[in-house]
């Protein structure tokens, strides 16, 4: 039997990887982010996976470091839950305020609520659940 040599196709993986330049953006803009909706540094640190709070300092100071792929595919998350709120609201402090509302689709929690269990299957569920309401 002889096998025949398959060249390698991207994998969606592959398709999905974030650089350090991206990720330096995705930083600076996460935090801008999390000031808009208000989060304190613990909450913060959560939805980062677990930052430790002296990084998350460096951060606002802009002073960010290496990134490795499980936080940076968290802000991607985090800038397509944005997004999607940016579509859903034309008033950006709508989508700001309606991240704490409670909603029966979270079984009356809030969407913070969810992504404050700090998986990152969360923040990708909701990022569905968003593109889902916004039918994309």
């Amino acid at each position: 039997m002889q096998f025949q040599i398959l060249e390698r196709s991207t994998s969606q993986e592959e398709a999905t990887v974030i650089t350090d330049a991206e990720a330096l953006a995705l930083a600076r803009t996460t935090v801008n982010l999390f000031k808009a909706w208000g989060l304190s540094d613990a909450q913060a640190s959560t939805l980062l996976g677990g930052l430790s709070s002296r990084t998350w300092a460096r951060w606002k100071e802009g002073d960010i470091g290496r990134m490795d792929r499980d936080l940076r595919m968290r802000m991607a998350h985090l800038m397509g839950i944005h997004k999607g709120l940016r579509y859903l609201f034309k008033d950006p402090a709508r989508g700001y305020t309606w991240i704490r509302h409670s909603n029966d689709a979270f079984g009356g929690g809030s969407a913070l609520d969810l992504m404050l269990r700090g998986e990152l299957e969360d923040l990708a569920a909701l990022r569905g659940w968003l593109d889902a309401e916004r039918g994309a």
